[in-house]
C-alpha cells in the first residue's frame, strides 16, 4: 500500500496476518529508502516492526497510551499514526521530529530522548486512569539497555508494590547504542534461553486441577511444583519477584506470537511484563551485521550497497579528546575512563583498545557513573567521565553532592556542547554551563578548536585541585594545525585573538569564529573590534575583566550556551559592584527556550546567533559607549 495516505492506526484492525506481515516488508522497504536521504535511527527501528504493528493491532491509541521509552525507535509508530507522508523532511528544520512529540499527533502521549523514563509515566498514568475510573490500557515499551538505568528499576519496584494494571513490553535487541553490560542483561540472557515459560505454568495448572484436593497437603505441594518450575525454566525469575506476571520470551518478529501474549496480557491483573526477543537492523542486511552500532543513527547512505556517505574532514572533537587522553594515560596510570553505554559516541572505544582495564562502562546509568568516579578519585585516580552534556542533567546531585562538595580530581569531558542540529530539543548540550559554574569548586573550560582541545584535555588530567569540566561540541574540528607536543593551558586567563579600540567581544568554543568575521567585517566600516577567548568560563579571568573596565571597553559577550545563569551572567555578575557601575555589558546566547531540530547555522539563525545578528547588536552598543563616555 501506499503509506503516505495513512491517517490512523485503525485501518490495521481489519489486517489478518499474512496482510500484516506484507505491510511489515513494505515499511521496512520505506525507512531504507527515506532514511538513505535523510539519516536517522535505521537499525532500532528495523527491529520492531512487527511489534509496532502488533501494539496497534490489539490496541486502541490514543485512547491507550502507548508509551515509547527509546524515542528513537517509534518511526513505524509515526507511519502508522498518519506521518509517513512527512519522512522526506525527518529531523530537518521544521520537519518531522525524529522522536514522539506530543504537539505533532495525538498519538504521541510521552516525550523522550533521555532513556528509562516510561515506567515512571506509565505509572502515573495507570494511577491518573484509576483515579478517574477510566478503563484505558496503558502500555510502556522499554528497551533491554533502557532497563539498566536506575530510573527504570525505581519504577519497577514502585509498580510491582502498587499492582496497577500496566503492560511492560520490553523489546530485548541484546543491543542498546553499545552492547549492554551489567548483571541484569546476564539476567535477561538466561531468560532469552529459558523457553516459554508461562506457557509450560499455564499447563501445570490445568493438570493441577485435575487432581482431586486431598487437603492442605496436596495444595502446598502443588503450589511448592509451581515454584520449583517457576526457577527451573527461567533462572532467578527477576521479574516476577519484583511483582509483575512475565509473558516470554516473545519472538518480537513473530506477529501471531506477540499478538497472543497482548491478549493474555489485557486478561490478566496487575502489572505484566512480555519479554520480546528482536533483531536490530531485521531485514536490511548491513544493519543487521552492525557490531559496531554505526547504524544505530547515521547520516545519508548509498541504499544499495550499505555503504555509508562520509564527507572528508578534520577529527571530530571526540576522537580528539580520546586519541590525547589515551596519550597522557601512557604517562599516567591512574587515569581511568568511564563512559555510561556511549563508548562509540564518545570515541572512548579508542581508548579501551590501548587500555582495556582502566576503562568502565556502566551502562545507562550517568549517576552511577559520576559516583563511581568520585569514589576512584578518593583513591588517587584520575577518573575521566565523558558524557553528553544533555545526558550529564541527569547526575546533577551527584556532581554537586559527592563530586564538588568534597572537592574531588573528577575530570567531566563534556561531548555535545552546545547545538546539535537533528536530534533537536532532548540532545542540545545548551544548559551545563547554567548548572555547573554555580557551584563551589568546579572548573569549566571549552575549546575553540581541536588543538586547543587536546591541550585542555592534557590540562584537565594535570589538575588536581578539584572537579575540572571541559566542554566540546559535536562534529569535526575546523581543520587547524594540531601541535606535536600538548602543554597545559592557564586556568582563569583568557586569550586575546584580534586587538579592537571600540568594542570587545568575550567568547569562547563554537561561537569564536561567529566573533572572527563579525569582527572583520566591522573592521571595513571603521568599527575597532576587539575579540577575546574567554576560554576559561569559570573562574573568569578577572585581571582581563578589570583592565577592559578601566579602558572603558563597552562588552558583548556571546556563547552557544543557555543566556539564564550562563558566562555572559558570570560577567554581569563580576561587573555588579560599585566600581564598575559604567560598564555596558551586553550578552548574546540561547533565548530562554527549548531548541528544537535542525542544522546547527539554520538554528543559529533562527534564535539570533548569527553573523548579521552580531554585527547589528555592536552597532546598537557603540552609540551607548559614545552616550556614557
Amino acid at each position: 500500500m501506499d503509506l503516505t495516505t495513512i491517517k490512523d492506526p485503525k485501518f490495521i484492525k481489519q489486517y489478518d496476518l499474512e496482510q500484516l506481515e506484507v505491510l511489515a516488508e513494505e515499511i521496512r522497504t520505506f525507512l531504507v529508502e527515506k532514511l538513505s536521504v535523510t539519516g536517522g535511527h535505521l537499525g532500532p527501528n528495523l527491529g520492531v516492526v512487527e511489534l509496532t504493528l502488533a501494539l496497534h493491532k490489539e490496541f486502541d491509541s490514543p485512547k491507550d497510551k502507548i508509551i515509547w521509552d527509546v524515542g528513537h525507535q517509534a518511526y513505524v509508530h509515526k507511519i502508522l499514526t498518519g506521518r509517513a507522508n512527512r519522512f522526506d523532511e525527518l529531523r530537518q528544520y521544521k520537519g518531522l521530529c525524529g522522536f514522539p512529540k506530543r504537539t505533532e499527533s495525538e498519538h504521541d502521549v510521552w516525550e523522550t530522548g533521555h532513556s528509562s523514563t516510561s515506567l515512571s509515566a506509565a505509572m502515573g498514568m495507570a494511577v491518573a486512569r484509576d483515579l478517574k475510573t477510566a478503563d484505558e490500557n496503558i502500555i510502556a515499551v522499554i528497551g533491554d539497555g533502557a532497563l539498566t538505568g536506575g530510573m527504570a528499576l525505581e519504577a519497577l519496584n514502585h509498580i510491582g508494590h502498587e499492582q496497577k494494571d500496566l503492560i511492560v513490553v520490553l523489546n530485548d535487541n541484546e543491543m542498546s547504542i553499545a552492547p549492554n553490560v551489567g548483571a541484569l542483561h546476564n539476567v535477561l540472557g538466561r531468560m532469552r534461553t529459558a523457553g516459554k515459560y508461562q506457557k509450560a505454568k499455564d499447563e501445570l495448572e490445568q493438570l493441577l486441577k485435575k487432581i482431586p484436593a486431598f487437603g492442605g497437603k496436596i495444595a502446598a505441594t502443588a503450589e511448592r511444583l509451581k515454584d520449583s518450575l517457576k526457577y527451573l525454566l527461567v533462572s532467578g525469575m527477576f521479574f516476577e519477584e519484583m511483582g509483575f506476571t512475565y509473558l516470554g520470551p516473545v519472538d518480537g518478529h513473530n506477529l501471531d506470537d506477540l499478538l497472543e501474549n497482548m491478549k493474555y496480557a489485557k486478561k490478566c491483573e496487575g502489572p505484566v511484563l512480555i519479554h520480546v526477543i528482536t533483531k536490530k537492523g531485521k531485514g536490511y542486511a548491513p544493519a543487521e551485521n552492525d557490531a559496531l552500532g554505526t547504524w544505530h543513527g547515521l547520516g545519508p547512505y548509498k541504499m544499495e550497497s550499505g555503504e555509508v556517505v562520509k564527507k572528508p574532514g578534520p577529527p571530530s572533537y571526540s576522537a580528539v579528546f580520546a586519541n590525547t587522553l589515551a596519550k597522557t594515560a601512557k604517562d599516567n596510570e591512574k587515569v581511568v575512563a568511564i563512559t555510561a553505554a556511549m563508548p562509540g559516541g564518545t570515541k572512548l572505544d579508542l581508548f579501551a583498545k590501548e587500555f582495556p582495564n582502566r576503562m568502565f562502562d556502566v551502562g545507562i546509568a550517568e549517576q552511577h557513573a559520576t559516583t563511581m568516579a568520585g569514589g576512584l578519585a578518593t583513591q588517587g585516580f584520575k577518573p575521566v567521565f565523558a558524557v553528553y552534556s544533555t545526558f550529564l542533567q541527569r547526575s546533577y546531585d551527584q556532581v554537586v553532592h559527592d563530586i564538588c562538595r568534597q572537592n574531588l580530581n573528577v575530570f567531566f569531558a563534556i561531548d555535545r556542547a552546545g547545538l546539535v542540529g537533528a536530534d533537536g530539543e532532548t540532545h542540545q548540550g545548551v544548559f551545563d554551563i547554567s548548572y555547573l559554574r554555580h557551584i563551589p569548586n568546579m572548573t569549566i573550560l571549552s575549546a575553540k578548536d581541536e588543538n586547543e582541545l587536546q591541550h585542555m584535555v592534557y590540562t584537565a588530567v594535570q589538575y588536581n585541585d578539584g572537579p575540572i569540566a571541559v566542554r566540546y561540541p559535536r562534529g569535526n574540528g575546523v581543520g587547524i594545525k594540531m601541535d606535536d607536543e600538548l602543554k597545559q593551558i592557564p586556568i582563569g586567563q583568557w586569550e586575546v585573538l584580534k586587538e579592537g579600540s571600540d568594542l570587545a567581544i568575550l567568547t569562547f568554543g563554537t561561537t569564536v569564529p561567529l566573533a572572527e568575521e563579525a569582527a572583520n567585517h566591522l573592521a571595513k566600516e571603521g568599527i575597532s573590534v576587539k575579540v577575546i577567548n574567554a576560554r576559561s568560563i569559570k573562574p573568569l579571568d578577572e585581571e582581563m575583566l578589570h583592565d577592559l573596565a578601566n579602558k572603558n571597553y563597552p562588552i558583548l559577550t556571546i556563547e552557544e550556551a543557555a543566556l539564564q545563569g550562563g558566562f555572559g551572567s558570570a560577567v554581569l555578575e563580576y561587573y555588579n559592584n560599585e566600581e564598575y557601575y559604567n560598564v555596558v555589558v551586553e550578552r548574546m546566547g540561547i533565548p530562554d527556550q527549548f531548541i528544537e531540530h535542525g542544522s546547527v547555522s539554520q538554528l543559529m539563525e533562527e534564535i539570533g546567533l548569527s553573523c548579521n545578528d552580531v554585527i547589528n547588536t555592536i552597532k546598537k552598543i557603540i552609540p551607548r559607549k559614545q552616550q556614557r563616555a
